[in-house]
């Protein structure tokens, strides 16, 4: 079977902290004004796997490259963990995950509760 045809889209998340806030403030603006994105919220604070504040940005299957390759050249040192969306939330933060910069430690455990829900 073709895994492609499973994508439904992708998410970056860009980890950011107080220091390097303003970096991850550049990057969002560039990806707002370069791509037709969905931008998510700023979250202060570790939230679901996340080990550190993050946003979320969502983008669709065909954007992949440009949206990806641009997150390369341009993420100022941030860490960014990108994912597909194939409705298998622990697969796709984590074997299906690919990282920019470190790879941080993702809290699994919390995604593997949700899948049992």
């Amino acid at each position: 079977m073709d895994k492609n045809t499973d994508v439904t889209g992708f998410h970056a998340h860009i980890y950011f902290d107080t220091v390097s806030r303003e970096a991850a403030a550049r990057v969002r603006e560039g990806l707002g004004a370069k791509f037709d994105v969905r931008l998510g919220r700023w979250h202060e604070q570790p939230i679901g796997p996340h080990p550190k504040s993050m946003y979320q940005v969502a983008f669709l299957p065909h954007q992949f490259g440009e949206v990806v390759t641009w997150l390369m050249l341009n993420r100022e040192g941030l860490d960014i963990l990108v994912h597909p969306e194939t409705g298998d939330d622990v697969k796709d933060h984590t074997a299906h995950s690919l990282w920019l910069g470190e790879k941080l430690l993702l809290n699994i455990e919390f995604l593997q509760r949700l899948k049992t829900i």
